[in-house]
């Protein structure tokens, strides 16, 4: 102790890239990534067999099949942070219990904070994008299913910030970009 005060630790972030299939998590989690040079990783890996299986075939995830998931995300990203101020994570987290699960981590360690930049994108143009993706599991069906689930953040989830996508792929990119540097300025400035 230093006269009676815990020393702080160097506050680390998880980056979730949020919404419905086709919006363009992975694209932006990529160039999030390059730009940053962070760790990432891509929840679409760790969906289990059956549940991949599942989406394939047109039958919608249910909450039972999405928990696990999720902890397994929650607890490699907050193992990616032992060597890093920070990571990427894609997951849909249609749901705000789904971004709770997530949240967690800052629960585990008050050290950490965990962001969600939501990937706003209307139905035609997420169904359009599904249709067009090459040896990809989700189904342009899906999409509806999704969007069905989804629960947009709410102004009371102060760590959710949104993305529009109607613009060109290099705009979000950058727009996801600037929100986080600007929440990471946010930080800086705390301190």
């Amino acid at each position: 102790m230093n006269g009676g005060l815990i020393e702080q630790q160097e506050m680390k972030h998880i980056w979730v890239i949020t919404g419905p299939a086709g919006c363009g998590k992975t694209t932006v989690a990529q160039y999030l990534v390059k730009q940053l040079s962070l760790p990432y990783v891509e929840g679409d890996d760790y969906h289990s067999k059956t549940s991949k299986h599942k989406m394939a075939s047109n039958i919608p995830l249910t909450d039972d099949d999405r928990w696990s998931w999720l902890i397994e995300l929650r607890k490699e990203a907050m193992k990616r942070l032992q060597s890093s101020p920070g990571v990427i994570v894609t997951c849909s987290a249609l749901k705000h219990r789904y971004r709770d699960v997530l949240r967690v981590a800052h629960y585990e360690n008050p050290n950490i904070q965990v962001h969600f930049i939501y990937l706003r994108a209307d139905r035609k143009t997420l169904q359009e994008r599904v249709a067009n993706r090459q040896n990809h599991y989700m189904k342009k069906e899906m999409v509806n299913s999704q969007l069905d689930n989804l629960e947009e953040p709410e102004e009371e989830e102060w760590d959710a910030m949104s993305v529009d996508v109607r613009s060109t792929p290099e705009e979000v990119q950058h727009a996801a970009l600037e929100v986080v540097k600007k929440k990471l300025a946010e930080y800086q400035h705390q301190s």
